[in-house]
């Protein structure tokens, strides 16, 4: 708990600084921040976990794991920040600020034991956000997403919480081992409420992952707000709203995956296809990677769907390949929108030509989103697709690995632009710490992609 006050604190210490115009400690004080944070976290990693705060939160491997990646994926958001911010408004600290809030909501949201923390963890990561996504006040596609968001993320609370109320009608508590015990206890003579209240969960928290055919709000809104906010949402708050759905139905909800397994799946299959199929006919980069995110989380959808002991470390890894990848995508998107103005793929035309660093760090990412060999996006979808296979009938293993045919065809479209399209544009400038993010990520993506136990070991 101490690194979520931490974080708390480090907050409002940034927009203490921004009050006096401290403009210049505000990168090097978050990153800090943040890895004080990372510290505190891996002190807790040989320590026995018990549920504090009267149950509220636990922090276990699975909590310390996932949040240690949440940190380290803002803290290479945070490095691509360097005149990002500055160019969008003079009032900077806020940006930190919202994003340091809206991850310690996602923190919670991976260590609660509550369904009234997993409620507060939710609002406390979406209210920043809805800030953030309309934070350009005079761009009308920002303020169009923001107020699809909100509206979106309001529409979906409603059901999170009515389906909290429904297991806590039929259970008498929100703690996750009462409602264990509960199932445990009365395996034939289980209320209608509760399985009323597992539908409505699995809606709420579909909206929040962007699984079809609750899917709608993201592609407009991963357009509409800034990149990095795009990046942000993308991987830190998909991460974390997976590692909820995970915990919840890992802890509570195995007895009864007979009836809420066909449901998941019905919204896998969906969500693989719409996500896939309407990444192939964008022309903007930008809102291909918005489609391209919703196929994946119908993958990670598969580690929940053959739920069991493996599915945490499957999911971790996959979403640790998916988020560096993304990061390295969105931050050369940034470089290239900055000096061609434009986030189509003819912007891509003969990037190697002009700096071939740039077009190897981002065909790296397109490489490991695709799920090629040797990348680490590879190591995950062999954990998910065997995870399915060993699980539930080839059938759902052949259309995840025609989805994946679609996805190396989509991704492709970059690379293709990039070495075999004429130069026809100015060269893309790159500074320091986006150099820095691009060889991180390139290096992880590749490292893991090799030595899969690098990660796949922890969970």
């Amino acid at each position: 708990m101490s690194a979520i006050i931490t974080l708390s604190l480090l907050a409002v210490l940034l927009l203490y600084l921004g009050l006096f115009k401290a403009k210049k400690a505000l990168l090097p004080v978050s990153l800090l921040g943040l890895l004080a944070a990372i510290v505190l976290y891996s002190i807790q990693w040989d320590t026995d976990a018990e549920p504090l705060y009267s149950g509220m939160v636990l922090f276990d491997h699975f909590a310390v794991a996932f949040s240690i990646l949440s940190l380290f994926i803002t803290g290479l958001v945070f490095l691509l920040s360097r005149d990002y911010f500055d160019s969008i408004s003079e009032h900077v600290a806020e940006y930190y600020a919202l994003i340091i809030f809206s991850l310690t909501g996602a923190l919670l949201v991976v260590s609660f034991h509550n369904l009234a923390m997993l409620f507060i963890g939710i609002e406390i990561m979406s209210v920043a956000l809805y800030i953030l996504v309309g934070i350009r006040k005079r761009d009308f596609s920002s303020n169009e997403a923001a107020l699809k968001y909100f509206l979106m993320g309001a529409f979906s609370t409603g059901f999170l919480l009515f389906g909290i109320t429904l297991i806590y009608g039929a259970t008498g508590s929100f703690d996750l081992t009462e409602i264990k015990n509960y199932l445990i206890a009365n395996p034939h003579s289980i209320s209608p409420l509760f399985y009323s209240g597992i539908l409505l969960l699995i809606i709420g928290l579909s909206f929040k992952v962007g699984a079809a055919p609750f899917h709608f709000w993201t592609p407009d809104v991963y357009e509409g707000a800034p990149i990095l906010i795009t990046t942000f949402m993308s991987t830190v708050v998909k991460t974390a709203a997976f590692a909820g759905f995970l915990r919840l139905f890992l802890t509570c909800f195995v007895p009864l995956q007979d009836f809420w397994a066909p449901v998941l799946l019905v919204i896998t299959v969906l969500t693989l296809f719409i996500g896939n199929i309407s990444a192939l006919a964008q022309q903007s980069f930008k809102r291909m990677l918005a489609y391209s995110s919703i196929s994946h989380a119908g993958y990670m959808l598969f580690g929940i769907l053959s739920i069991g002991a493996a599915s945490a470390g499957a999911i971790f890894v996959y979403s640790a390949a998916y988020s560096i990848a993304s990061v390295v995508a969105f931050a050369v998107l940034i470089l290239v929108k900055r000096s061609r103005g434009s986030e189509h793929f003819e912007a891509f035309n003969g990037l190697a030509a002009k700096n071939p660093y740039l077009a190897f760090t981002l065909s790296v990412a397109m490489l490991s989103l695709a799920g090629i060999p040797l990348t680490a996006g590879f190591v995950g979808k062999f954990m998910m697709f065997s995870g399915v296979l060993a699980n539930y009938h080839i059938v759902l293993l052949l259309l995840a690995v025609l989805n994946a045919a679609m996805g190396i065809y989509y991704y492709f479209r970059v690379i293709v632009a990039m070495y075999f399209r004429p130069a026809d544009r100015e060269e893309v400038t790159v500074n320091a710490n986006y150099k820095a993010v691009l060889f991180i990520g390139a290096l992880l993506t590749i490292a893991i992609g090799i030595f899969p136990s690098l990660l796949a070991g922890w969970l």
